[in-house]
């Protein structure tokens, strides 16, 4: 299970400081969940808290029970940023053998490389050198490197972003597959007919706040799923023009972000 207890994440110091994700608290246990929010939201910087490549200002973030930035759980864990980056004179192939040294012990040999190649529909192009890829490629090589040491947590931010539409299909294929596997996959998107195919949850988040977690049949409660988010946000947005003090407090800086940031 993933679990979030009270994270926060600011940026900058003195009257640059700015409130990125607001004392956010989430426990994760199915086999797809979806963050779903706007661009800016906070989803990208929850997903590189959880992933160990940002550290939380205050707060904690555990995988089974241990502690996300830990060697043990990042083992266990694949991750495909936003925006995936590549050696160029790298074939497909070559490139995830170099992912795979990352990973101590986890070598499993060309004939697992290419099942996660055919998994991301370019195995054809395994011996093609990464520079000639299209951004769909990429983003489809970007999947296949994330498995290379075969996780049972997989973190996806955007994975969909650039893709075609046969494209999107079989990545969602795969996602529906790797569920059915036992692995867990967590999926970052503002796209929201996405969320409403493939997760059986989803966290809305706005303005580095949490204001839903549950399963997508319960939000949606028999209306889009695109509805129901906006309305959602909305009613945030209502709330703070109503009463200006809540806004405040909801970006007021946690007592124990303060007293982290002091011993920082």
């Amino acid at each position: 299970m993933l679990s979030l207890s009270h994270v926060t994440k600011i940026y900058g110091k003195g009257k640059k400081r700015r409130l990125a994700v607001d004392d956010f608290s989430l426990d994760i246990n199915v086999p797809i969940f979806g963050f779903l929010g706007q661009n800016g939201a906070g989803k990208t910087t929850i997903i590189k808290m959880i992933t160990g490549l940002l550290a939380t200002t205050s707060g904690k973030i555990t995988i089974d029970g241990v502690a996300s930035s830990d060697a043990a759980s990042k083992q266990n864990m694949g991750f495909m940023p936003e925006t995936p980056y590549f050696y160029e004179l790298m074939t497909g192939i070559e490139f995830l053998r170099f992912c795979e040294q990352l990973f101590p012990g986890a070598a499993r040999g060309d004939e697992f490389l290419g099942g996660l190649l055919k998994k991301a529909g370019i195995y054809e192009a395994r011996d093609y050198e990464v520079r000639t890829y299209s951004k769909g490629m990429r983003q489809r090589l970007g999947f296949a490197q994330a498995l290379v040491n075969d996780p049972s947590y997989l973190f996806l931010d955007e994975p969909l972003d650039g893709l075609d539409p046969i494209g999107r299909h079989d990545l969602k294929t795969s996602m529906l597959e790797l569920a059915k596997e036992g692995k867990k996959v967590f999926l970052n998107t503002h796209i929201l007919y996405d969320v409403e195919e493939v997760c059986d949850e989803v966290g809305v988040i706005h303005e580095g706040k949490l204001l839903y977690a549950g399963p997508v049949k319960d939000f949606c409660a028999g209306r889009p799923l695109e509805e129901r988010f906006v309305e959602t946000v909305k009613e945030y947005e209502k709330k703070i023009q109503s009463h200006p003090e809540f806004r405040e407090r909801s970006h007021e800086i946690p007592r124990s972000a303060r007293n982290d940031d002091k011993k920082a």
